[in-house]
């Protein structure tokens, strides 16, 4: 089983938090959403997963796949 690296940005009561699936504790709270989305997507990409954007109504609005392998181009 692997495990779920994918890095959420999502609004809290404080700003925008950045958190990795499953965890209940936010990596790191930012001012703004653009501030978040710049540090998850480093995260992503540094650990080869997604990125899910959330808008201020909690539903995920975009995605981003960073280096995943799970569909590798067939020939």
């Amino acid at each position: 089983m692997t495990r779920n690296r994918n890095q959420h940005v999502v609004p809290t009561k404080d700003g925008w938090a950045v958190r990795r699936a499953g965890s209940p504790k936010a990596t790191r709270v930012f001012g703004t959403q653009q501030e978040a989305i710049e540090r998850g997507r480093e995260i992503a990409r540094n650990q080869r997963s997604e990125l899910l954007i959330h808008g201020r109504d909690g539903r995920i609005r975009e995605k981003n796949t960073y280096g995943r392998d799970d569909y590798p181009p067939k020939g």
